[in-house]
């Protein structure tokens, strides 16, 4: 892409993020857009497929683009929270706490449930222009297993989580991505477990030098993402956060009708 067409691909990718155009809506028509954004039709229509491919757009009909994330299913009425009647501190520190809270679920008796509060987490897939996923080769001792995992770490209080996913990538692999997008938040054990994980897909990366956290580096690798449902099926992704945002990818470029180039 030439400056032109990249300052247009970012007022678009701005515009998705921040909510101009909001999930379900249409794009305005090409010639709309082209008059807009002074660009010639052709340029418009690549950066229109980057987007596509990415997953921010889908086609609909011939040269109609729409943002996807639109649903029919409507919350269902009548049923009711749970009542949280106390909470008493089993352990506490700088990294877990662990509680007992006095539940009462609608129409049955009150009982004490465990709840384990960690902390906010950021997990970010960076995606290059040859259909690869930056990844690290690491060994993690509670499972005593070796894998592949996305960079991220723990959110920093008052920290805003996409700082946090940037700042994670640059330390864990020295990559910084040039674009970054929040896709989900998740619960990975919403049972019991209170550890929001939030969940970015970054675009191109430029090198700006030797990962700094040495401990979390291992081995790093820009792994391709037709690779990713063999090494699933092995047992070599780890971790629910490297999980989510690999599987979000492939769903959508599947909805989309991109398969991952070997």
């Amino acid at each position: 892409m030439g400056p032109k067409t990249s300052k247009v691909y970012e007022t678009l990718r701005e515009r998705l993020g921040s909510g101009v155009y909001a999930p379900g809506d249409k794009l305005p028509s090409e010639r709309a857009l082209t008059e807009e954004l002074d660009i010639g039709r052709t340029a418009l229509r690549q950066v229109l497929a980057r987007l596509v491919a990415e997953g921010a757009l889908e086609v609909r009909g011939r040269s109609s683009y729409r943002v996807p994330g639109a649903v029919s299913v409507t919350h269902p009425e009548g049923v009711d929270p749970w009542v949280i009647h106390g909470k008493r501190n089993v352990y506490d520190n700088q990294w877990v706490k662990l509680q007992l809270w006095n539940v009462e679920p609608p129409g049955l008796s009150a009982f004490e449930h465990h709840v384990v509060t960690l902390h906010r987490v950021a997990v970010t897939a960076v995606l290059d222009e040859q259909d690869r996923v930056l990844m690290m080769w690491r060994y993690r001792f509670v499972p005593q297993q070796f894998g592949w995992e996305l960079p991220g770490g723990i959110v920093d209080a008052d920290e805003d989580p996409a700082d946090t996913a940037l700042r994670e990538v640059v330390e864990e692999t020295g990559w910084r991505p040039k674009t970054l997008e929040q896709v989900v938040t998740y619960q990975p054990m919403v049972g019991m477990v209170d550890s929001p994980h939030e969940i970015f897909v970054g675009h191109g990366a430029e090198r700006v030098g030797e990962p700094t956290d040495l401990e979390e580096a291992g081995h790093i690798e820009w792994v391709p993402l037709a690779d990713i449902p063999g090494l699933m099926a092995r047992g070599e992704l780890m971790g629910s956060g490297t999980l989510v945002a690999l599987l979000h990818i492939l769903a959508n470029r599947r909805a989309q009708g991109i398969t991952a180039a070997r």
